[in-house]
Parts: structure tokens; C-alpha cells; sequence
């Protein structure tokens, strides 16, 4: 394991087994007045043979200042965690913390990954640019795949079945494009309907004769008098 002895950095992750971590352990890092996170119960995790791993929790730090390893490593050791390691990137740690990005690996549900002292976990779930770019084309194709001309329809398929990925979006940024999209289909559908015949004679205005029978309304000519629609 590497030594971070000596270091500084505002960000520090550690992991904590159930059967080893102090009772209250969550209440003592609360005490810090700090902001942290922490992970779902890690307890379908497989190592490298397919054995299962040791149920535990992962947590990340966040101080508002850097910390050297020495004071971390008096926190974690006082509530029977592992010594901290320094974390690069929060972001990418709180995504590891439901293998987002490791699909080879067991999806934990993120609505499990908890945020302590205000920290916004939805924040560093949010998904890059190229990922929502991304997840608005394949909505695009399941409203073309499904017929779909409502948006109601996509936000009930999303709440119940794409609660990761598409309803965020939907909430926060993309209903204007998809709207678009749907208002569109609408209307294309609406001139794609085949419109009914409505078939008019023309009679002649003194013998009240029919002369002619057209598809479309017209004034009739050469004495005859205005259409009148075959009822």
C-alpha cells in the first residue's frame, strides 16, 4: 500500500467493515461537523476468482481545508475503519460508490449513497456532457420505437424504469428538446391523416338540375349556381 504520510489534500477516502467499525460511528464523523458521504452496504462485491468480498461501506471525506494523513488517520482509527487513502476525485469516488462506471462489477442503487453535512450527492452523479447527449438520443428512440406522441408517456416510463439516468434529465435540462420532438411528431401525424372527401354538385340555378358533381367546393360556372354539398 502506498504511505500518504506527509501529505495534504482536502479529500480522503476510507472503507468500513460492519463487523469492525464502532457502534455510532456515523454519529462521531456528524460530530466533525464536516461534509462526507457514504456508500451503500458493499455486499455483493466479487473479487478477481469470483469469491465474495467482505460486506463494507466506502467513505469519502470532504474537508474544507486540507488535512495531512496522520490527522485522518487519528479519525478513522478511532472508529475502527481502515487508514484513509487520499482521493483524487470525489466525483469519480462517489460514482464508484454504485460502480457506475464498472458495469463488469454488481449496480448499487444510488439512491443509497448518502450525503452528510449538506453535501449534494446528486451533484457529482450528474452525468458528463457526451453521457447526456448521450441518454437524450436514446429517448429520442424509444418515442420513435413506441409510437409515443405525449410527453406524459415518457415521464411515467422514466420515473418507473430510467430513474438513474432519463428523469433526471427530464427534470432538469432536456424537456424543452424532447417537447420539440413530441410536438412535432404530433403535428406530422396530424398532416399524415388522410382527409375525408367531401363530395359538392353544381346545380343549375333555374331548372334546379344537377350539372355536375366535383370532389371539392366550387362556383359553379356558365350560369350555374354555388355548390351545394350531396348530403
Amino acid at each position: 500500500m502506498a504511505s500518504h504520510k506527509g501529505e495534504r489534500v482536502r479529500l480522503w477516502a476510507f472503507v468500513a467493515y460492519p463487523e469492525s467499525v464502532a457502534d455510532g460511528w456515523r454519529d462521531v464523523l456528524d460530530d466533525l461537523h464536516i461534509q462526507w458521504v457514504e456508500s451503500p452496504l458493499h455486499d455483493k462485491d466479487l473479487d478477481a476468482t469470483g469469491t465474495p468480498k467482505k460486506a463494507h461501506w466506502h467513505v469519502l471525506l470532504l474537508f474544507d481545508g486540507v488535512k495531512s494523513y496522520e490527522q485522518v488517520a487519528a479519525i478513522t482509527a478511532s472508529i475502527g475503519a481502515t487508514v484513509p487513502q487520499r482521493c483524487a476525485s470525489a466525483r469519480g469516488m462517489v460514482r464508484y460508490m454504485a460502480h457506475l462506471d464498472n458495469p463488469d462489477k454488481h449496480q448499487y442503487d444510488t439512491r443509497d449513497i448518502i450525503g452528510h453535512g449538506g453535501v449534494d450527492v446528486a451533484e457529482y452523479l450528474r452525468p458528463t456532457s457526451a453521457a447526456r447527449y448521450d441518454a437524450i438520443a436514446e429517448m429520442m428512440q424509444w418515442i420513435r420505437d413506441n409510437d409515443v406522441v405525449e410527453m406524459e408517456d415518457l415521464l411515467v416510463y422514466a420515473a418507473a424504469e430510467r430513474r438513474e439516468d432519463w428523469w433526471p434529465l427530464l427534470c432538469d435540462s432536456c424537456a424543452y428538446v424532447i417537447g420539440a420532438l413530441l410536438k412535432s411528431r404530433r403535428h406530422r401525424r396530424d398532416r399524415e391523416q388522410p382527409v375525408p372527401e367531401v363530395r359538392v354538385v353544381r346545380v343549375d340555378a333555374a331548372t334546379g338540375q344537377i350539372i355536375g358533381c366535383d370532389a371539392r367546393e366550387q362556383t359553379g360556372t356558365d350560369g350555374a349556381g354555388p355548390s351545394q354539398p350531396v348530403t
